[in-house]
This record gives C-alpha cells, sequence and structure tokens, in this order.
C-alpha cells in the first residue's frame, strides 16, 4: 500500500540536508510535522521546514505563503526564495501584501552629465511603523562582493581611500531615504532642528544616531543600527565602479551638491540647504539621496587608510573618538560626494550630518 506523505511518522528523519533539530531528537513526519517546525521560535528551524515543505504539493505550499507573514524577515526571504520563480497570480498578489515591491527609474549620465540610460527597476521593502502616522520604508540590499576604495586613475582620489580590497557583503537592509526631521520626531519626541519641514533629513551627532537606533530596536524587536563604512559604499555603489552610482559625474539636476569650480554649466545654485528626501533618482537598490544633501553616519570608526580593515562588511572599531561620514551635503562639491569618500569627524559634530538606519536580513 502506497504511504500517504501527509500522515505523521512518530520518529521521522528530516530530510533535505543538515536540521538544526537536536541530535537523536524525535521529528514529526509529514505536512503535520513541517506545521510544528514552522511554529518554533528558532528562525533557522522553521527555514529547514519551508525547504521541506515543497516536497508536500499543495498543501506545503500554503505554508510557504503563510510564512510570508512571519515576523522574521529571514523567514520571509526564505519563503519568497523558494516561490519567486513561480508564475501563479496568486503568489505575486501576497508578494505585493507581505513583502511589497516599489518600482522606479535608474539613470545614468555620459560624461558631459547628459542622460544616457533609463531603466525600469523594482526593490523590495517592508514598512516599520514608528507612530504617529510616520512609516520608515526598509529596502532589501542583496548580498554580493565588490571593490571598496577608489581606482588609482580617480583624479580626486584621496589616500585615505586606498588600498582597493575586495569586500563581501551579506544582505540587509537600509532605509529608503536618510532619516527625516518627521520620523525622527515620531520616534524621539522631540525636532532638533529649529525649522520644521517633516521631509528633510534630520541633522544629529553620532550619539544621538545612536540612541534613535536602540529606542527603534526596543519598539520593533529587530535590531536596528547604522550601516558600516563597507555596507555604505556597497549600497551606493550598487554594482557600479564609477564615482557616482550615476556615471563619471553629477550635475544638480541629480544630485543636492555645489558644483565642481571649474564647471559652470549649471549655472546659479539652485538652492543652498537641505531639501526634501526623494527629489532625485535612486540607485539600482532603490535608495535616494546617496550623494548630496546631508552627510550620513557610519558605525565605524575611523582610520587613515584600508590597510587591515575587513573584508566581510563589518563595522570596523578602534578607541579613538573619530567617526566615518559617507555620500557628501549640500554644502560640498561632487568630488566629495563620491561613492568612495571618506570623511573622518568627531562623535559630537553634528552639522550637515544625517543617516539612515540598517538591519540584517538574518533577523
Amino acid at each position: 500500500m502506497t504511504e500517504n506523505p501527509n500522515q505523521p511518522r512518530e520518529y521521522d528523519a528530516v530530510l533535505g540536508g543538515e536540521s538544526q533539530v537536536p541530535m537523536a531528537a524525535a521529528v514529526l513526519g509529514g505536512i503535520p510535522g513541517v506545521k510544528s517546525r514552522l511554529a518554533s521560535p528558532i528562525v533557522e528551524v522553521k527555514i529547514a521546514a519551508l525547504s521541506e515543505a515543497l516536497k508536500y504539493g499543495d498543501p506545503g505550499l500554503e505554508l510557504i505563503i503563510g510564512a510570508l507573514q512571519d515576523e522574521s524577515i529571514a523567514v520571509k526571504f526564505a519563503a519568497y526564495a523558494l516561490l519567486k520563480d513561480r508564475d501563479e497570480p496568486n503568489l505575486k498578489q501576497q508578494f505585493q501584501k507581505y513583502l511589497p515591491t516599489f518600482e522606479f527609474d535608474v539613470i545614468t549620465v555620459n560624461a558631459q552629465g547628459k542622460e544616457n540610460s533609463r531603466r525600469r527597476h523594482y526593490a523590495h521593502f517592508f514598512p516599520e511603523d514608528l507612530g504617529n502616522g510616520s512609516v520608515l520604508e526598509m529596502v532589501y540590499i542583496p548580498g554580493g562582493t565588490f571593490m571598496m576604495g577608489s581606482p588609482a586613475t580617480d583624479k580626486y582620489r584621496r589616500d585615505n581611500e586606498s588600498p582597493q580590497h575586495q569586500v563581501t557583503v551579506p544582505a540587509f537592509f537600509a532605509s529608503k531615504y536618510s532619516i527625516t526631521r518627521a520620523q525622527w520626531q515620531a520616534l524621539m519626541g522631540n525636532n532638533p532642528s529649529w525649522l520644521k519641514f517633516e521631509k528633510r533629513p534630520v541633522e544629529v551627532s553620532w550619539d544621538e544616531v545612536v540612541e534613535f537606533c536602540d529606542r527603534l530596536s526596543q519598539q520593533t524587536g529587530k535590531k536596528y543600527r547604522l550601516l558600516s563604512e563597507a555596507e555604505w559604499e556597497y549600497a551606493c555603489r550598487a554594482g557600479t565602479t564609477t564615482p557616482f552610482y550615476f556615471g563619471e559625474t553629477i550635475t544638480r539636476q541629480l544630485v543636492n551638491c555645489h558644483p565642481y569650480p571649474e564647471d559652470p554649466r549649471d549655472g546659479p545654485l539652485p538652492w543652498s540647504r537641505p531639501i526634501d528626501v526623494g527629489n532625485f533618482p535612486p540607485n539600482a537598490f532603490g535608495l535616494y539621496d546617496m550623494h548630496g544633501n546631508v552627510w550620513q553616519w557610519c558605525s565605524d570608526r575611523c582610520h587613515e587608510n584600508y590597510n587591515g580593515a575587513p573584508t566581510d562588511g563589518s563595522s570596523w572599531e578602534t578607541t579613538n573618538n573619530y567617526r566615518v561620514m559617507r555620500g557628501g551635503s549640500w554644502h560640498n562639491e561632487p568630488a566629495t560626494c563620491r561613492s568612495d569618500f571618506r570623511c573622518l569627524i568627531p562623535d559630537g559634530w553634528a552639522a550637515y550630518g544625517g543617516f539612515r538606519v540598517a538591519v540584517s536580513s538574518s533577523s
């Protein structure tokens, strides 16, 4: 008689590779076993159960779809990875409901700053409710390997941007925009700027940023933090190797910054202050304003160069009192807004200093 795969077997073994279940433990098999393990508080057990669920046809498929609602980002993406190549219309609806996407244009320019390509992209994100109607959008940044630092051929290269070195960055989520004054107000209960302008990026010290991340972590149960310097450059480049994710140059039609002194093509400055986030095109990961507008704090302590730098995307810590800021600001010319430019700043300094937050995809 053919065995019903949906019937539990009291001492069934876990199939499909390594399991996080303790050795010698009795494991319920079939669909009931998968359901049991999906109820586990251990993320690794849930992910292993999802892989096994595929063997059980439609009942297993329903369990994987249900896992898109899991509170763990890692479980959501494990379910998505198993389903993303399927064409059923109901799956696309579930993705958009529990792991939504947004669409955007990615623009590149030639050496004269003229647009030479425009491509349609999309990115996954999840919303985080900060209260008072304020929502933080966290964009999925796929893991990968890149060359960190500036090449010797870059005429604006500085010594602290070398040597170039290969870094492998695990997947993570980063906020779509720099944290705004409205988002700060919603979480922290105050506005550190005497100006309102709710959609403009907040400008705060490194210690204040750490307090924001701690409070957000407590409120959500996720471990929010600053991007490491390697994560920031990887996220800014979004697969590019040019000084800017737009190409070899930028203009004030693309970035809120000052022009190069030798480059009069943009005419008079249209603004000399931070402006609302999201006014300019994003990069291929769906992140806005990675060049210009306000500086962005990173978690690393500063170093004079990259000798001995981590190659795993982690934050580089020492005992000095300087931190790293990236991206340039409205107050800087384009050379300072390059993907690989590093600004080394005392902890307490806040002028032009904004930030975006990150959370691991394995949370």
